[in-house]
């Protein structure tokens, strides 16, 4: 790790008046979650077409049975990791001020974070295809799929966005507004090449936000925009910097 870059990073944070983070998949793998892409992604076990929005309304059965399997037989187990930490004690110290996130997992939630725009949705509501009445996911019975609406018996639907749905209109417009107030705007684990998420840090930096970048790799964020990179695992990163800020 250079530590002549994350010292730069904590300095940065350190002066900031207004600092938001933006996370991804790879802020969820030390929790067990598997990202969808790259070498150990989901997408290369199981394919994308049960979260397309088209099947799901033809063949709503069969999508569940993998959604199921996919997400509610193992994100109801996962706890957050030290990076998702470190982000709700950068919040209650004022270090931070929201997250902006592509998960569905609801860790940062469950870590302590307060300000989360899911853009994405969560997988812990559904809600109902026919009269929209939301429920939180503990209202089903997975084990008699799909379920349905209490009010109108229609099928319910994970509130997060499949292929082929547009983002929530409240978590993008949020997400946007935190983007033009920041100075330093944090990327984790995510190369967001998806649209509308990828404008979002470009956004921060047309704004004058200094850009720290956490990531395994290299992106194409790393060579148009990012000020830091800082080049590794989300959780081990976040928690040198959780040690550099005395959470």
């Amino acid at each position: 790790m250079d530590i002549a870059k994350l010292e730069s990073a904590v300095k940065f944070i350190r002066k900031a008046k207004y600092t938001v983070a933006f996370t991804g998949a790879g802020i969820s793998v030390a929790s067990g979650i598997p990202p969808f892409r790259g070498k150990n992604g989901l997408w290369n076990k199981t394919s994308p077409i049960f979260l397309e929005i088209e099947f799901f309304n033809k063949k709503p059965l069969q999508s569940w049975k993998k959604i199921k399997e996919i997400f509610y037989d193992s994100l109801g187990d996962a706890e957050p990791n030290i990076a998702h930490e470190v982000l709700a004690k950068m919040e209650k110290r004022s270090f931070l001020e929201s997250v902006i996130t592509q998960n569905i997992d609801h860790l940062h939630q469950k870590a302590g974070n307060k300000y989360v725009y899911e853009l994405h949705g969560t997988y812990k509501q559904l809600v109902c295809t026919e009269c929209s009445s939301e429920y939180d996911m503990s209202f089903a019975d997975l084990n008699y799929l799909p379920p349905t609406c209490y009010i109108c018996k229609g099928i319910l639907k994970p509130d997060m966005v499949f292929f082929n749905e547009p983002i929530p209109p409240f978590a993008k417009k949020r997400s946007f507004e935190e983007a033009e107030k920041a100075d330093v705007f944090l990327i984790i684990g995510t190369n967001a090449e998806v649209l509308p998420a990828a404008d979002i840090p470009v956004t921060a930096k047309k704004h004058g936000a200094k850009i720290i970048e956490i990531n395994i790799k290299e992106t194409h964020f790393t060579r148009e925009i990012t000020d830091v990179f800082l080049q590794g695992d989300a959780a081990e990163i976040m928690k040198q910097i959780g040690k550099l800020l005395y959470l």
